[in-house]
């Protein structure tokens, strides 16, 4: 260690705490100042000084700091930090000429969009079936038109909305997609879309057919099956001479479940329900006072 030159080191002199680091000097001899331990430089006994290392009164201890330059922080070699990792995921852009790219490999030998073919093979490298529910709000976030049916605009809006330039990116989406509709105006936005969605756009379909119809409410309600759905599909089977769903019974549908009870006590006909939905609990009403045969 060298020595130090400061003047108030100077004014000690030889014996001075100053040019020791224990009890005894560095000749050997006994300091003119009581014996007292030093650990990293500081006496172990509190005293007070005048900030030059001179006592303040007689007989008290020395503080005695040893000048050594700042050493830098320690840094990992070789790897970002989380705050870094995490920026970089925030900040990556998706790729569009991957999901171009995405596209063509599922993109019909003729026409510039994806097909039923193709469609049903960007389940099976998802992992899902066409079917599932997932399936329908992937559509419903890709914009699509038409069932069974992608165009190139709206595969790549869709994975540009989505972050996602891959199947591996897309896939692990699905949790974000089906939390996103749990939201209730968000399920009642995708419920409006998915009757335009099951209509035939190329023959000017303006009116669901009740096949098709059914289909549909089994799979938007699938996470969450109001306790009437399954009475109100059967009275539409049962009536096969009701031929198409129009739009504004099915958006009312959704109102109806919300606010009719389980028994259809709280439904109110003075209301302006569509006729088919009052053809619908005058059924039931029939069915459960016995008036109609249920087999």
């Amino acid at each position: 260690m060298g020595q130090c030159l400061s003047p108030c080191c100077e004014k000690q002199g030889p014996h001075s705490p100053a040019g020791s680091l224990g009890r005894d000097s560095a000749q050997g001899g006994q300091s003119n100042h009581p014996a007292s331990l030093y650990i990293a430089g500081v006496p172990v006994s509190d005293s007070k000084d005048t900030g030059c290392g001179e006592p303040s009164t007689p007989g008290s201890e020395w503080k005695m700091f040893t000048p050594y330059p700042k050493l830098p922080p320690i840094r990992k070699q070789g790897g970002a930090t989380s705050e870094g990792k995490r920026m970089s995921l925030v900040s990556r852009e998706v790729s569009e000429s991957k999901i171009l790219a995405l596209f063509e490999l599922y993109k019909d030998a003729e026409e510039d969009c994806i097909l039923a073919d193709g469609i049903e093979r960007f389940c099976m490298d998802l992992e899902v079936k066409p079917e599932e529910f997932v399936v329908l709000v992937l559509a419903w976030k890709f914009g699509a038109q038409t069932m069974c049916e992608f165009t190139r605009a709206e595969f790549l809006q869709g994975c540009k909305a989505l972050r996602a330039d891959s199947i591996k990116s897309i896939q692990s989406r699905f949790p974000e997609l089906l939390a996103d509709v749990r939201d209730r105006q968000a399920f009642k936005d995708l419920y409006r879309w998915t009757y335009t969605f099951g209509l035939d756009s190329a023959s000017g379909q303006r009116t669901l057919p009740t096949d098709m119809a059914i289909t549909l409410w089994k799979l938007v309600f699938s996470q969450g099956e109001p306790p009437v759905l399954q009475r109100w599909l059967e009275f539409l089977e049962k009536h096969s001479n009701i031929r198409g769903i129009p739009k504004d019974t099915w958006e009312l549908f959704l109102n109806f479940t919300e606010q009719v009870g389980d028994d259809l006590s709280s439904y109110d006909d003075t209301e302006a329900w569509p006729s088919l939905l009052d053809d619908f609990v005058e059924f039931e009403n029939d069915r459960h006072n016995q008036n109609v045969t249920t087999d």
